[in-house]
């Protein structure tokens, strides 16, 4: 078992997540139910699988738990791309997050294979 509050990618992950909460506040009303809600659940669910997999006894299931957070990183990415296409988010913030949540990618492909 690993200890999550020690990992840097959890470290990372949870401070995205502040950033999402962040530029999904300034997003329009009547995006409130709609990708606020969703791009900041996403976000959540990276640290959060993040540290559930760590409480599980084998790397394998560990690494399972680190799969599913590297798919809410892609789902992240793709809510913000669009949030960026329908106007609700600058080209300067876009590339920003997308580089903050692509070096949380890295990290945890690089964590990933050393777990095998």
């Amino acid at each position: 078992m690993h200890r999550f509050k020690d990992l840097d990618i959890w470290k990372l992950s949870r401070e995205f997540c502040s950033d999402i909460y962040e530029v999904t506040g300034s997003f329009p009303e009547t995006e409130k139910f709609g990708i606020s809600n969703q791009l900041r659940r996403a976000a959540v669910s990276i640290p959060s699988n993040i540290s559930e997999g760590c409480s599980r006894k084998s790397n394998k299931d560990f690494s399972r738990f680190l799969e599913i957070a590297m798919g809410s990183m892609y789902e992240v990415e793709t809510q913000l791309l669009i949030s960026n296409d329908l106007g609700f988010l600058s080209d300067k913030r876009l590339e920003f997050l997308v580089g903050k949540l692509n070096a949380i990618i890295k990290m945890t492909s690089k964590f990933k294979s050393i777990l095998k």
